[in-house]
């Protein structure tokens, strides 16, 4: 019996050294072969074809974080809720122990409502709301009076390349 179990070990540890072999090997044969020749472009970085511009201290809106964590909530609860599914949808585990069908089902209501009531204080505290921000007025003060800025928006002038009608 110790024999047997000392060789189960032992089989493990192969397919660990084994596996670890295949990947350094893979590696160290990339890395010989690869040709290298690096440039600028190369070397830039890159997300979803742009061109990196400005630092990378830029500030994001809260809003994209908190809306990724709402859907990983509920991505993970979808994730819960399908084994339950193949689970309950079995006729024959439910005919063996009907209490557990039931028990099964009040179970999933109660992981689905507490859900439902995070998606209620999510909403209720406004984080889904996606807010856009509204246009401020410009506030620049100028020496020409508003009357000329009116007279100038009403004149009409025609598109390049039309001559105006002679008058």
């Amino acid at each position: 019996m110790e024999q047997n179990q000392l060789q189960e070990f032992g089989n493990a540890l192969l397919f660990i050294v084994g596996s670890a072999v295949f990947v350094c090997g893979g590696l160290v044969t990339s890395w010989l072969l690869a040709p290298n020749r690096p440039s600028a472009e190369k070397l830039a970085s890159y997300e979803c074809g742009e061109d990196p511009i400005g630092t990378s201290w830029v500030q994001f809106n809260m809003r994209f974080y908190v809306m990724g964590l709402v859907f990983l909530v509920f991505d993970v609860e979808i994730l819960l809720l399908f084994p339950w599914a193949t689970v309950f949808a079995d006729k024959s585990l439910i005919a063996a122990a009907p209490s557990w069908g039931w028990f099964a089902l009040a179970e999933a209501l109660v992981f689905v409502g507490i859900l439902a009531l995070g998606l209620v204080y999510v909403w209720a505290k406004g984080d889904i709301d996606w807010v856009r921000p509204r246009p401020l007025a410009s506030e620049v003060k100028s020496a020409v009076p508003d009357a000329l800025y009116a007279a100038f928006n009403q004149h009409t002038t025609a598109p390049v390349g039309v001559a105006e009608p002679a008058s």
